[in-house]
C-alpha cells in the first residue's frame, strides 16, 4: 500500500474504495468522450469503477478500511469488464459495464463484509453495479452515444480514494492503493 494523500486530523473524508482503469482503457474513454460528450466530461485521471462508497468518515478510518480492502481483493480472480451500455441518471452521464465472470461482483461482496464488520458501511439495497463515471451535468442531455471500443480489459489495481468537493466538480484523491490478487 502506498499513501499518496494526507489530511488534517480532525478533518472528516468523503471516501470510497474503487477500482482502477489502465492507462489504456483511460485514454479511449478520455478519446471517446471528448468526442461523443458534450459538457462537464470526468477527466481521465479521474476515471474509476466504485466499489463502495463510505461518506464522511473520520481519517483513523484510513487505515482499517485500506486494510479491509487489501484483504478483499487478496484472492481476487481476474476481473474482466466490457463496454455495456451508456446511460444518464438525473447527474451523470455512465458507461455501465458488463462484469463478464462476475469476479467484480464477488470483490465487492467480500468488501462489503469487510467493511460492515468494521462498521463503516452499510450494504445499499441494490446490487453492485459496475460503471464509469464520464459526464456530469445539471440537466440529462438525452445522449445516445456509440460505445466506446474497449475490449474486454481489467481493472490495473484497487484503491481507497479521498472525494474532494470542487466548484469544477468532485476531486477524487488517492489515499490508499493496493494490487489485486495480492
Amino acid at each position: 500500500m502506498n499513501l499518496h494523500a494526507s489530511v488534517e486530523r480532525d478533518e472528516r473524508l468523503r471516501l470510497f474504495c474503487a477500482l482502477q482503469l489502465p492507462e489504456s482503457v483511460g485514454g479511449a474513454l478520455e478519446a471517446w468522450a471528448e468526442e461523443h460528450l458534450p459538457g462537464r466530461r470526468v477527466p481521465r485521471s479521474q476515471l474509476h469503477v466504485t466499489l463502495a462508497y463510505l461518506g464522511p468518515r473520520s481519517p483513523a478510518d484510513r487505515g482499517p478500511v485500506a486494510a479491509a480492502l487489501a484483504a478483499a481483493v487478496d484472492d481476487t480472480e481476474e476481473i474482466v469488464f466490457a463496454a455495456w451500455r451508456y446511460r444518464e441518471t438525473r447527474g451523470v452521464g455512465m458507461l455501465e459495464l458488463e462484469d463478464v465472470e462476475g469476479a467484480g461482483a464477488r470483490l465487492a461482496g467480500r468488501l462489503y463484509d469487510r467493511l460492515e464488520e468494521l462498521g463503516v458501511y452499510r450494504r445499499e439495497r441494490r446490487g453492485w453495479l459496475p460503471h464509469v463515471t464520464a459526464l456530469r451535468f445539471r440537466e440529462p442531455p438525452g445522449l445516445r452515444p456509440p460505445l466506446p471500443a474497449l475490449g474486454r480489459f481489467s481493472p490495473s489495481g484497487a484503491a481507497v480514494y479521498h472525494s474532494v468537493l470542487r466548484p469544477t466538480g468532485p476531486q477524487y484523491d488517492v489515499v490508499e492503493s493496493v494490487a489485486l490478487g495480492g
